[in-house]
């Protein structure tokens, strides 16, 4: 009896194992974080990440306007961002809605209302976030080394419309800028370059 409960806790243990993400190291996960930035960004850039036990926190305090936030481990394949530090009211905003269990149709919303009651706070200024991303065959979470990504740009102009900046609502052409949410707080310009070929493909 006592073998088959040894057996079954070790059976509970390595399934509990197996789902919970592996965090890669600080270093590593600094290193894949900023990859999203302009080079001459990356080390002043400030990064949060995940902790051994999968917590958000501060990985690096910067010196420059970027904020960078690592890949997320529990997902698979590659997805970091970098974005002004101005969007950072913003961005946490979301996160903490997030955590709360609100649906991305209702972290709009909760957004759109704070931001018109002036709760929450948009930049007055055109603000850009990097967005960098990499299929799972083209990423090593262990060592952060990345053999094929894409790099796509967001500018937020909050409230910004069609006639406002005389943008189309999509690309008509690889790579033109379109915009996102005009007439909201989220209002976006996207950038979105041509796709090289995956080098696993």
């Amino acid at each position: 009896m006592k073998s088959v409960l040894l057996f079954m806790a070790s059976g509970l243990l390595t399934k509990v194992l197996a789902q919970s993400p592996v965090v890669p190291a600080p270093d590593v996960q600094i290193k894949t974080a900023v990859l999203a930035a302009p080079e001459d960004k990356r080390a002043g850039a400030t990064v949060y990440g995940y902790s051994p036990k999968n917590e958000f926190v501060l990985l690096r305090k910067g010196t420059n306007e970027l904020v960078c936030l690592a890949d997320d481990p529990a997902q698979k394949g590659l997805n970091v961002s970098c974005y002004h530090k101005d969007l950072e009211p913003f961005m946490e905003r979301g996160r903490v809605l997030k955590k709360e269990g609100k649906k991305p149709d209702e972290i709009l919303t909760i957004r759109e209302q704070e931001v018109k009651a002036k709760k929450l706070t948009m930049p007055s200024h055109p603000s850009t976030l990097y967005s960098y991303t990499a299929k799972a065959d083209d990423f090593t979470p262990e060592t952060g080394d990345v053999a094929s990504g894409y790099l796509r740009y967001v500018i937020y102009i909050p409230y910004a419309t069609v006639e406002s900046t005389g943008l189309p609502l999509k690309p008509a052409a690889p790579g033109m800028p379109w915009i996102m949410d005009p007439g909201t707080h989220r209002a976006h310009i996207m950038i979105n370059p041509p796709q090289l070929p995956s080098a696993s493909h």
